[in-house]
This record gives structure tokens, sequence and C-alpha cells, in this order.
């Protein structure tokens, strides 16, 4: 830990491979979670991404040389600081450097010079990644006690397919916070955390459906900081998207799945959160074949969708707690208190997604959390993680409440 800072203190290194740009998304989600970033470039990682873009994202300039002049022994002084020292992406030749213990560049040099915990996230090809002699070197690194992150199976460089694409920078991060977490990371620890995400896909015909922008990023940001705070998490969802660490998944499409898995989940949950964006209308009847343009303009007939807030609400447990959403884009605070009253909720989470950067496809949200005793909590804008965190928070003081009512 950084004598100046209390925060944790994360060495972030960056090795020279394809994947080096996701790196920078790993670098401002660990800002945004609260961490002292300081990032390590070797010089091949700077061929694919500037120095400068970390220094201006990360908590201290980028490094790249262990002899620049500025410090005598920089790779001493990040060693010995470090909560954490996490390598995104490890190319396979820097896990043999780890693995024969090398120190010619500053950041094997400062691998060598800690006793903090390593985490590397192997990237590379699908041939690299299969072949013996790196399987062999990341057992010797896992014998020493060093975390490795799997890659994932997916796309890679030059439109190949195959195991060896870095991991998604959430996993990531979630694989340090776990190592750092703070002690009000336990105040969810006992509780059965129930969040869908997404938007809901009504089919229309067997390649057509109705939909909306949701990305599912705050949905799944929600469960990702339930699961960090010490909860059993189940996330019900309609996004593709990697699942937050620690994180129970359950996929659907439909409103109605999407009404049937909450409901049967909710049974034995502490906490519902309803980030969801559920279409209100479904066609009717979907055609069972592809509607061609040739036969003219199709005529759908729409239904309304499960309301599936309102069902949870009125199936409720004693004490549990449901967290409503709302996207507006007028009257945000009135149409807000309407449907929080009209749902019967204990939170109700509106955003304005007309404004700038807030709301569907962004990785930024501006809310306001109302309470069902009248209560406004304003989040100015800020990182879906950071609204995430304070969702949670007012989700703990109102199982507090309850506690204490049950006590008193």
């Amino acid at each position: 830990m950084s004598a100046q800072s209390p925060k944790p203190f994360i060495v972030l290194g960056v090795s020279g491979g394809i994947a080096a740009y996701k790196a920078i998304e790993v670098c401002r989600q660990l800002v945004d979670a609260g961490c002292h970033v300081a990032p390590i470039l070797t010089e091949n990682a700077t061929k694919f991404v500037a120095p400068l873009t970390f220094t201006a994202l990360a908590s201290e300039p980028a490094q790249t040389k262990l002899y620049d002049g500025s410090a005598a022994i920089p790779h001493t002084r990040l060693g010995q600081s470090a909560s954490v020292i996490v390598v995104a992406p490890a190319t396979a030749h820097l896990i043999a450097r780890m693995a024969a213990g090398l120190a010619d560049d500053l950041l094997t040099a400062t691998l060598l010079a800690t006793r903090a915990t390593v985490i590397v996230a192997p990237a590379m090809h699908t041939e690299m990644w299969e072949q013996p002699s790196v399987q062999d070197n990341l057992a010797t690194l896992r014998s020493r006690g060093v975390t490795v992150v799997e890659p994932e199976v997916g796309r890679l460089a030059g439109g190949d397919e195959g195991a060896g694409r870095l991991a998604d920078p959430g996993v990531i991060v979630a694989a340090v916070l776990d190592e750092v977490a703070a002690p009000r990371a336990t105040d969810l620890a006992g509780t059965k955390v129930l969040v869908s995400s997404g938007g809901t896909r009504e089919p229309i015909d067997p390649v057509r459906f109705l939909s909306n922008r949701s990305s599912g990023k705050q949905g799944h940001a929600i469960a990702a900081a339930a699961a960090e705070r010490g909860a059993e998490v189940v996330l019900v969802t309609t996004m593709p998207q990697t699942a937050p660490h620690g994180v129970e998944v359950e996929a659907v499409d439909t409103a109605a799945q999407m009404n049937e898995a909450m409901a049967r989940h909710a049974r034995v949950a502490d906490v519902v959160v309803m980030a969801a964006a559920v279409a209100d209308f479904r066609p009717s009847q979907a055609a069972s074949s592809k509607v061609k343009r040739e036969l003219g303009t199709p005529e759908i007939v729409l239904e309304p969708t499960e309301d599936i807030l309102c069902g949870l609400v009125k199936a409720r447990t004693k004490g549990q707690i449901i967290v409503g959403f709302a996207a507006e884009t007028d009257d945000v605070l009135a149409n807000a208190a309407a449907k929080l009253d009209r749902k019967g909720c204990d939170l109700l989470v509106v955003n304005d997604v007309s404004a700038p950067a807030v709301g569907f496809d962004h990785d930024t949200n501006a809310v306001h959390i109302l309470e069902r005793g009248g209560g406004v909590v304003e989040v100015p804008l800020a990182s879906k993680r950071a609204v995430a965190e304070s969702v949670l928070d007012m989700v703990v003081r109102h199982l507090g409440e309850d506690e204490g009512k049950k006590s008193s």
C-alpha cells in the first residue's frame, strides 16, 4: 500500500500485444473503483498504445524505462508500494520472462521487486496459447502464487476464432478488486441479490424483433458490485456480455422469459434490482416464417407485455427490498415519482436518457434515486460502476432499517 495514499496501489503492466488497447479500459475501471493506478508499458507495448493515454487516465504518469533519470530505482518503489501487480495483456514472451525470473526491463524488474499479489491475463493466438511451453510457464507461475485470469474463446487478431482472446476488462478488474476489497465490500455478505439487465426482444418473425437501445451495462455493473460486496448474485439478462466475476447468469430474450426467471429467483432473494429495459408491447402473434417485403406492408397487432416490476412487488417476500428503474426524457422527477407510487417498489432509479453521455449505450450515467418515503438522492454524471455503488449504498441502508424494525 502506498504511504502517500490509503487507496489500493495497483501497478498495471502492459506488454506488447494487439490486446494492449483493452488495458486502457482496465486502467479506467480501476481508477473508477477508487484505486491508485501506476502504469508500466513495455517497449513493445508502446508500439500498440501510447503512454500518454495511460498518463491521462491513471493516477500517475505511465513509465516505460528502467533507466529514465527520473528515479534511481523506480522498480523498487513500484514493487514495494503495490497492493497488486496486474499484467494485461501478458504475452507468451512476457510470461516466459516471468517464469525465468528475468529482470531486463522496468516491468519484469518490478515483478521481481515485490511481495504483492501478481495477476496475469494472457492474450495470444490459439496456437501460441496451446503450446506446451506456454502452459508449462503458466504452471510455474501458478506454483509461485501468481493468479492467472484465463483468456476467452472469441475473435482474434487477423479474424481468427479460438482460445487466447484477452479476458473482458471487467473480469480482470474484478480479479484485482477481489484482492484489495475494502472492508465495506462485505456489507452485503449473506445477502441474496437478484438483478436484471438489458432490453428484451419481442419477435416479429424468425429474423426480426422489437427491442430498445439498452446495453445492459448498468445492470451488469450492479451485479458485479453486489458480488464484490459479498452478496450471492443472480443476473437475469438479455445481453451476451461476459458474466461479472462471481455472478450466476441466466440468459433470456423476451419479456415473458424474463418474467418467469425473475419470479422464480425472487422467491429466495433478499434484494431485487429490476434494471432491465422491458418492452412495453410485443406482437400479439409472431410469424412462423420471414415476412417478405413483396407481400406488402404487414399489419402488426401489439399487446402489452407482463409488468414484471409490479408482479415482483405483489409477490414480494417479507423484508425484501425491490429497486426499479425508469428511463425518462421529460418531466423526469415527476414521472419517476408517479411510477414509484404506481409500482410500489422501495427505490426507483431514474435517468434522463436525452441528456449527453447518460443512459443507453454509454459507460457513464447520471441518476436520481427516489425512496418510497419521499427522499431523493442525486448521483451526478459518473461511471456506471460508481452509480451502481450508490444504488447499493441505498439498498444497504434500507436493509439495515428493516433489520432495525425487526429488532425493535
